[in-house]
């Protein structure tokens, strides 16, 4: 009795190899995993202590979402991101933006069907892909991790069914520009494909960089997928809420699909999804300024160190995506920072990376002090490992 074959081929997740060589290494700092280091508004952990005063809020609820969530979602969405759902759109909630990305990817490929990631990628969309039966074409950026539209066009064939996007993006922190984004959901407008937009880092930009949603582009509602969390932005990593804005065309395949696989999003974290749509970007800006500093900190360190990332002012997320010189492969590297240096980053080829050694190193999840101390066994095992290699 075995697997699936086509399992078999899917990446294993290497968010949990790193952390078995973390549990395997006490005193590891990790700049690893990608979340942040505070937790939610008082107000949602407040509605969820109210919840459950009703029989009826411990049944079923509607597979799309609960209605004051969808409404609260939709108020957000053209408020802050220029997208209007109705009546061009649909609104599903989902647990979690990647459970959003993988109702995306059942509701519009075929097996063999293309999907165009753009290299570096978010892992996570690549095993997606894998495991429904389409193939991933790999796009890379270009050197400054900006969209490269010549490429895209070219990579583009008859089975192509979607290009995916990520801004701020996970693993490099790239904020794609509007002009781009607009450009690129003109030529999947033309060539007959879906623009799929991960917007789970949007309120995270510094300096001059601006987040743009291409939902919210004329017409794009007939051919674009946005994803959104509340994981990163809200502190709600474990509540699991996210969901994805899809052509009304879409409504009735993705409820097919959502009444499966989950029914609904759980109703407590729901309830919980509102009081934080309440409180807003506001919740998030103190704490954008934490992480500004880290940014530049992680920037000046490895920059000193010879590993320059791209300029601060055109970053988002808390991502750098740094080259390293050496000749070791980077799960080696990754391996080795971990247990003779006690800090951890993810290797870049678990991204797509090619054509060197690079890890994502992430900022978001500790204090000041431990990035700081963190950062300096980075550059100190980097350096001592690029010399013996």
């Amino acid at each position: 009795m075995t697997a699936s074959r086509r399992l078999a081929a899917v990446q294993a997740p290497v968010i949990s190899v790193i952390s078995r060589w973390i549990a395997e290494t006490p005193g590891t700092i990790s700049l690893g995993q990608g979340v942040v280091s505070y937790g939610p508004p008082r107000e949602v952990v407040d509605a969820a202590h109210r919840f459950g005063e009703t029989i009826e809020e411990h049944s079923y609820g509607p597979i799309e979402g609960e209605p004051d969530l969808l409404e609260a979602i939709e108020h957000k969405l053209a408020r802050e991101n220029g997208v209007v759902v109705r009546p061009h759109s649909c609104v599903f909630v989902t647990a979690g933006c990647n459970l959003a990305f993988v109702h995306a990817m059942l509701a519009i490929l075929d097996s063999g069907d293309e999907v165009i990631l753009l290299a570096p990628y978010y892992f996570n969309h690549e095993m997606a892909v894998q495991m429904i039966g389409g193939r991933v074409v790999s796009v890379p950026t270009r050197t400054d991790h900006q969209i490269d539209l010549d490429a895209i066009r070219a990579a583009i064939t008859p089975r192509t069914r979607a290009v995916v996007t990520v801004s701020p993006n996970n693993p490099t922190g790239a904020v794609y520009d509007e002009a781009s984004l607009r450009a690129l959901n003109a030529l999947c407008a033309e060539r007959g494909v879906f623009h799929v937009h991960d917007e789970t880092y949007e309120y995270f930009t510094y300096g001059s960089a601006v987040h743009f949603s291409p939902g919210s582009i004329d017409g794009a509602p007939a051919h674009t997928i946005s994803l959104y969390s509340f994981s990163k932005a809200f502190g709600m990593a474990g509540w699991r809420v996210g969901y994805l804005v899809a052509p009304a065309a879409l409504e009735e395949p993705l409820g097919k699909i959502q009444d499966t696989s989950l029914i609904c999003a759980t109703i407590v974290s729901q309830r919980a999804a509102v009081a934080a749509l309440r409180i807003g970007r506001a919740y998030v800006t103190p704490h954008l300024q934490v992480l500004d500093r880290m940014r530049r900190r992680v920037h000046d360190a490895l920059s000193a160190a010879g590993m320059p990332c791209d300029a601060p002012e055109a970053l988002g997320a808390f991502y750098s995506f740094p080259r390293v010189r050496t000749r070791l492969d980077d799960m080696t590297l990754a391996e080795r920072l971990i247990r003779e240096h006690r800090v951890a980053v993810v290797p870049g080829s678990a991204f797509g990376a090619t054509g060197g050694c690079t890890i994502r190193v992430s900022y978001g999840a500790l204090d000041e002090a431990t990035v700081a101390e963190g950062v300096g066994r980075l550059v100190t095992g980097l350096r001592a490992l690029a010399a013996h290699a």
